[in-house]
């Protein structure tokens, strides 16, 4: 017997005639005779009517004499309905209070079984081999409703929600009382009669010799349902938890939990049938009754657990009553912790773990049992009491008491002293298996406990971003998680647990040579302990996950320098997870947050990947004027690489000083290069280095950099173009001209400058954009003067700005300086057209004069009539003839006078045909409005003015377009002066 769950007790004894049946009814007991006699006994104490029996002696209290004709072989109460069932030589019902017969079915005349369906008030009752269902009504009688015949005797039935099983001599079968179909389940045994009894949720417990057989309502075998009675069991009750079976030599209990336990044997011989209570068993010997009565939930509860029996113990702990929940938790919690401990000791760890888990113990217990796991130092009291036995009987566990498994550990000798064995036990390496248990347990553990953390640091941020209303509060308070260099600070109770678990699950991962694992937890969310965390990593050589832990707690400086020495040490087993290329990826979330940082630890890849690097710059967001100050500093060759990949992602975002910045370093390039050359006697204008190229293209579309100091730093005899783009962004068209006429001798270069002068409408320009081409001509046609004023002009530019004005105007000066240079460019161009062009009106062109010039130089007569035959439509053909050699060929001017003279001629065509159809138009509306002018009205005296609404009469009057309302006169102009005050009046409002 593995503990007491029933205690015997007898009930009564002398019964005057042999007893057939028994039913319990309240706290008394019916009890059904052999000579037909109902006898009621009850408690000889009892002073009030209870719903229950009582542990005491019973005695008769009344006895029914012709109850029945013959022996009553079964009996039912049926409380809802206030009626008794009987079933004698047929089936009565009685009425409770008073046993009178109410009713008797004739029909069951010779019945041997029935069973009642208390839901729908179905009476069910075998007769030879037929089967009938009735109804009760409600009042006084039953109605039948279904009869069908079955194989053979039934010796045992039972309602199974719509269907009645049976058990008929042979084998059990589930009839649907619907339709009356049969299917069979499976044989009964050779021996014992069949039995069929209700389990508590709908299924049935069908007997096979001495084995139960449990099986759905539809008669499906349950894969674990089988009960191994130690004898083929005669009657069979269920009382929650447990089964009970009358045997032949004692009653045998045993547990409704698979695998179906022994609990109790209770022999007491001749019992001839077993009855169910609302609180106990009735067993019914032939003249006495004795009861079992349940010993106290709490007690069971104690034995089991001193027996070991934790898992009966925690099924019982679940049958509490709701109102002692506090008392169930308690329990259940104690002994979770002692299964536990005895799993624990026995290497079944994985179960073990599980047990604390719903103990719902604290991790810091659990991990008391893993001395070799360090943990940091924390402000939590555990108080392991409140989980111990609440029993007077228990014996409190001390949390170092199952330390290690007995079979892991052998018991050490007599001989050896307590200070050896914890020395051994201290010393001794856990088991994979228990540091798998144990990570299994802190992964389910984890989440709420992370959760927790969580939800405390954030409100303690919300709090602290409150201000000074939660002073009072925030005093009591400890200092928030600050994670950084050495140990984490924790000082809440939920993050001091969350760092516990953390670095215990760290510790557990990697002695477990899940490293990986480890890697994980630190690049996630994570309390581990930075300084115990650290040692660890660094003692076993995990540097991958020292990483992450530097990364985790913001020490980006260390985990960064830790990275770069592993991959210029280029160690083979961990060289492919430390490239340069980890560096540029670590350092990417970090651009928001602290750039400077960046920068500064960008410099261990910025000359090993240049490109990633720049890259990591851009897509960073990491300021240009940080960045390009930076590089100006410590990479200066680089800069120019990332002003101009910033320049191919955003044009916007390089500001002018940046790219006066980028302009400025191509110059120094091709100033070395044109240097360089120089001294070798190899350099030549056109001669064209990717450098200068970017440098050209640079100067071409850029506006935000400085021509002026550009052009300072030009040499005087070399780099021409650069100089004619700097003096285009200056407005000096025709020192521009010049340069790429006299000293290039590009012509098409100059043409190109004019067009895109001329196409730039949207800017201020110092001349109209066709008198840019006159001033090519003139430059063409005029070499001498043009030489001269470049000469001039270029050393008035590059010349110091005068220093004798007063310091008083100096701020103003520098204010103006760039606009005041373009002013009086401007006025120096604008000047020179003028005298070019007021010249023209001499006798002579300038070309005259020039037909013999100093030096060499000769008009250019050619490109002169080429830039006219091509730009004819953007000249102005009257000045430009004008500016020509009085010995031009008209021959020569065909190209450029043709297509002019035809665009002339088309265009007074196009102007005499507009003015033409213009006057037509005029005509026409003027013929129009004399038609308007001949309307006719005809007034009659009926018709009203519609401002007024009285008739028109003789009063003068007048029409409104349309030529239907009709107005006197001084109405209209009534209404035309309103109109004309009410437009005019600011102060008038509408309502």
């Amino acid at each position: 017997m593995v503990h007491s769950a029933y205690d015997s007790f007898e009930l009564l004894t002398d019964c005057p005639s042999k007893i057939e049946s028994v039913e319990p009814y309240g706290s008394k007991i019916l009890l059904g005779c052999a000579d037909g006699s109902l006898q009621i006994y009850a408690p000889a104490t009892a002073e009030e009517e209870e719903e229950e029996l009582r542990k005491e002696a019973y005695a008769l209290e009344r006895s029914v004499t012709g109850f029945a004709k013959k022996p009553v072989v079964s009996m039912q109460v049926v409380e809802s309905r206030e009626m008794l069932l009987s079933l004698s030589e047929s089936i009565a019902f009685h009425r409770l209070s008073t046993f009178e017969t109410i009713a008797v079915i004739t029909k069951a005349k010779g019945a041997h079984a029935f069973c009642w369906d208390e839901r729908r008030g179905f009476l069910c009752f075998a007769r030879q081999k037929r089967l009938c269902i009735f109804r009760h009504d409600g009042g006084r009688g039953f109605v039948e409703v279904k009869d069908f015949g079955v194989p053979d005797v039934v010796k045992s039935m039972c309602w199974c929600g719509e269907n009645v099983c049976l058990g008929i001599r042979k084998e059990y079968m589930i009839l649907n009382a619907t339709n009356g179909a049969l299917s069979e389940v499976f044989t009964s045994g050779r021996i014992a009669p069949p039995l069929v009894v209700s389990l508590p949720y709908g299924e049935l417990l069908l007997g096979k010799e001495n084995i139960g057989v449990i099986v759905d309502q539809n008669g499906k075998l349950r894969p674990e349902g089988r009960i191994c009675w130690s004898e083929a069991p005669a009657e069979v009750v269920i009382p929650k938890p447990y089964a009970i079976a009358l045997l032949p030599r004692f009653v045998e209990i045993r547990s409704l939990r698979a695998p179906y336990p022994l609990i109790q044997t209770i022999v007491l011989r001749n019992v001839r049938h077993i009855r169910q209570s609302n609180n106990s068993v009735i067993l019914v010997l032939e003249n006495s009754v004795h009861g079992l009565f349940p010993v106290p939930l709490g007690v069971q509860i104690v034995q089991l657990t001193a027996a070991g029996n934790f898992e009966e113990a925690l099924s019982l702990c679940k049958l509490l009553p709701p109102e002692d929940s506090n008392l169930r938790a308690a329990k259940e919690g104690s002994i979770h912790i002692r299964y536990a401990h005895h799993l624990f000791d026995n290497c079944s760890y994985e179960e073990a773990m599980e047990h604390f888990l719903e103990s719902q113990v604290d991790i810091t217990y659990v991990l008391s049992l893993y001395p070799s796991i360090i943990l940091p130092k924390t402000t939590i009291v555990h108080e392991p009491e409140k989980f111990m036995d609440i029993f007077e009987d228990a014996l409190c566990l001390s949390r170092g008491s199952s330390t290690m498994s007995d079979d892991m550990e052998p018991s050490p000798a007599s001989h050896i002293s307590e200070s050896d064995e914890n020395a051994e036990l201290e010393s001794k390496k856990m088991s994979h298996n228990m540091l798998m248990a144990l990570i299994k347990f802190l992964h389910k553990k984890r989440y709420s406990v992370i959760e927790k953390a969580t939800a405390e640091g954030t409100e303690e941020v919300v709090l602290d971003a409150v201000g000074d209303n939660f002073a009072s509060y925030n005093s009591s308070r400890h200092k928030k998680i600050t994670k950084g260099r050495g140990s984490t600070s924790i000082s809440s109770g939920a993050r001091e647990m969350a760092s516990v678990l953390d670095t215990a699950l760290l510790q557990a991962l990697l002695l477990t040579g899940q490293s990986s694992l480890a890697e994980d937890l630190l690049g996630d969310l994570n309390y581990c302990d930075s300084k115990i965390c650290e040692e660890i990593l660094k003692e076993g050589g995990y540097l991958v996950a020292l990483v992450e832990l530097y990364k985790c707690n913001s020490m980006h400086r260390e985990a960064l320098e830790l990275v770069h020495k592993l991959v210029k040490d280029g160690q083979s087993e961990i060289a492919h997870k430390f490239k340069p290329e980890t560096i540029i990826e670590y350092l990417k979330p970090l651009c928001e947050t602290d750039p400077t940082l960046v920068l500064e630890l960008s410099m261990l890849v910025l000359e090993s990947n240049p490109t990633q690097t720049i890259e990591l710059f851009l897509s960073g967001n990491i300021p240009a004027h940080m960045v390009n100050s930076y590089l100006k500093q410590h990479a200066p060759n680089l800069q120019a690489t990332y002003l101009e990949l910033m320049l191919a992602m955003n044009e916007d975002a390089v500001s002018g000083n940046l790219q006066n910045e980028m302009v400025q370093v191509y110059l120094s390039e091709v100033l070395d290069w044109q240097a360089d050359l120089s001294s070798q006697g190899k350099w030549d204008e056109k001669v064209y280095s990717p450098k200068r190229n970017k440098l050209l293209s640079a100067l071409e579309s850029m506006s935000g950099y400085n021509p002026e100091a550009l052009l300072k730093r030009l040499p005087s005899d070399a780099l021409y173009e650069e100089r004619a783009i700097l003096l285009g962004k200056m407005n000096q068209h025709e020192l521009t001209l010049s340069l790429y006429v006299h000293k290039l001798h590009v012509p098409e270069l100059a043409l190109s400058y004019c067009d895109r002068v001329y196409g730039s409408t949207h800017k201020p320009s110092v001349t109209s954009p066709s008198n840019i081409y006159l001033m090519l001509l003139q430059i063409y046609l005029n070499p001498r003067r043009t030489t001269k004023n470049y000469e001039k002009r270029i050393t008035n530019l590059l010349s110091p700005r005068s220093t004798t004005l007063p310091r008083a105007n100096s701020k103003i000066l520098l204010k103006t300086r760039s606009r005041g240079s373009k002013k009086i460019a401007s006025i120096d161009v604008a000047e020179d057209i003028k005298a070019s062009l007021s010249s023209t009106d001499s006798s002579k062109s300038d070309a005259d004069t020039d037909e013999f010039p100093e030096g060499g130089t000769s008009i250019m007569l050619d490109e002169a009539i080429d830039l006219l035959s091509r730009r004819w439509d953007r000249i102005n053909g009257a000045q430009a003839l004008k500016l020509l050699p009085k010995e031009t060929k008209l021959q020569n001017l065909l190209s450029f006078l043709g297509p002019l003279l035809r665009k002339s001629s088309e265009m007074y065509r196009n102007c005499s045909v507009v003015q033409s159809l213009r006057q037509s138009e005029n005509l026409q509306v003027k013929d129009e409005l004399y038609n308007k002018r001949k309307t006719v009205v005809k007034i009659t005296g009926d018709d009203m003015c519609s401002l007024c609404h009285k008739k028109i009469g003789t009063s003068v009057f007048a029409i409104y377009p349309n030529g239907k309302t009709l107005v006197h006169f001084v109405c209209f102009r009534d209404s035309q002066s309103m109109k004309a005050v009410a437009k005019g009046s600011p102060l008038r409002k509408p309502f």
